[in-house]
């Protein structure tokens, strides 16, 4: 079984006067997620405002416990890094069961390189 925990966060950033100023805070949340959280996290939204921004993050694991936790302390993480306002989250917690298993897997033309 695989679970995959996945979200959007979007962030407002009211003291950022530049996309410059706006990128270090950026790099501040997502720097420090991914040495707390071992997590796949980049910025995928918003990208000309100064203003706002919208971070894509995700976790795989085998438990689907363990992984909406990391999720929800993830949440909690950024938000109490102060370095900019939560305006919203959206989150989706995605079990996938024995799909290698059932796969029909068949020699193409990539498998003869």
């Amino acid at each position: 079984m695989m679970v995959v925990g996945y979200g959007i966060i979007q962030l407002r950033i009211p003291e950022s006067g530049s996309l410059k100023e706006k990128r270090s805070v950026l790099n501040k949340i997502i720097k420090r997620a991914q040495n707390e959280f071992n997590v796949s996290i980049a910025e995928i939204g918003d990208l000309d405002n100064h203003n706002l921004a919208k971070i894509g993050f995700a976790f795989v694991g085998n438990d689907s416990r363990f992984i909406n936790g990391k999720v929800d302390h993830l949440l909690v993480f950024v938000d109490n890094l102060r370095a900019a306002e939560v305006v919203n989250s959206t989150i989706e917690i995605m079990v996938v069961s024995d799909f290698v298993q059932e796969a029909n897997w068949e020699a193409g033309k990539y498998d003869e390189l």
